[in-house]
């Protein structure tokens, strides 16, 4: 089998990859972006490992070998299931490889920005925490989790985690479901007008669809409180990034901790790279899933991925 990773580097030049050596020939590629590049590169390929790379009729047309396409990912947005369940390719993702890592990245970005790190971290650097004369400071008032609400959007495996987090940190957790499907019981599920109106942190963990396409607008934004704050660990486009520029300068929310962009990585056309007050806004380059230990789990979870396909038995398929 030729196995061809097209995005090698997705998963960090730290991680090492050689356990899929094991599977059959590996030929790896630092990063391939453009359509011309993956079909060139997969030409002869019969199995293709990507992230980004676009996976469609454009760029696969001129490999007939392939069998099989895996994610170094849990999502899968950039292939076009449909065309790939015609020639008979299945698709696989790793699934809950990166939970308690998005999780935790999750109350990084919200406890950062609400708690202005940043300012206390500069104030003492800059030496006038060395020139006060008292033993503290807090000149900028920050508040506590305990007590708070903390929406959810998305209670997949990651929406569950942070609820579990937030309900320890003293907080009462709600959600909305997107699609209106969710089985979950234990925590009070609301419309997503209730859940802008009431949450004073709003957490998006959904995959990025039709429905979810920016879900949070300017109409949204408008609907919560101006002490709010967003957190995006999702995807960058279920979040209007100019609307929530023009939120964040209005003060219609307190701040917002971005982990994911409309774009990435992030364009100086996009408003929110004037934002440099970092007690009002911080955004981290997509991140929150690359821990060493979520990238070590995601390259076997390929492996496994692989080994199963040709044991005949493939799993997590995602367009069968």
């Amino acid at each position: 089998m030729k196995i061809v990773i097209l995005e090698r580097n997705s998963v960090g030049p730290d991680i090492s990859v050689d356990i899929l050596k094991e599977l059959g020939d590996v030929t790896a590629y630092p990063n391939t972006v453009s359509v011309e590049e993956v079909r060139e590169r997969t030409s002869e390929a019969d199995i293709v490992v990507a992230n980004k790379s676009p996976i469609n009729e454009a760029s696969l047309s001129g490999s007939p070998n392939v069998k099989l396409v895996c994610e170094f990912a849990t999502g899968y947005d950039n292939c076009d299931l449909e065309y790939l369940k015609s020639r008979g390719i299945p698709v696989c993702n790793v699934v809950g490889y990166s939970t308690d890592m998005v999780a935790q990245h999750t109350f990084t970005l919200a406890l950062a920005v609400s708690q202005k790190l940043s300012y206390y971290d500069d104030y003492v650097k800059s030496g006038k925490y060395s020139a006060q004369d008292r033993f503290s400071n807090f000149d900028i008032p920050f508040g506590e989790l305990s007590g708070k609400t903390w929406g959810i959007v998305g209670m997949g495996n990651i929406g569950r985690k942070v609820a579990q987090i937030a309900t320890a940190f003293g907080c009462k957790v709600i959600f909305t479901s997107v699609t209106g499907n969710s089985t979950v019981t234990e925590y009070e599920r609301v419309s997503k007008d209730e859940l802008l109106q009431r949450s004073d942190y709003l957490s998006l963990h959904c995959p990025l669809s039709d429905i979810t396409r920016n879900y949070i607008d300017a109409d949204a934004l408008r609907k919560m409180k101006n002490t709010a704050y967003l957190i995006n660990v999702a995807r960058g486009r279920v979040v209007n990034n100019t609307d929530l520029y023009n939120a964040l300068e209005a003060g219609e929310i307190a701040g917002a901790g971005l982990d994911v962009l409309e774009d990435e990585p992030l364009r100086l056309t996009n408003p929110l790279s004037k934002i440099k007050d970092s007690q009002k806004l911080i955004i981290t380059p997509h991140l929150a899933w690359g821990s060493v230990e979520a990238r070590e789990r995601c390259v076997l979870g390929v492996y496994d991925n692989i080994k199963a396909f040709l044991e005949g038995n493939p799993i997590h398929v995602v367009n069968a």
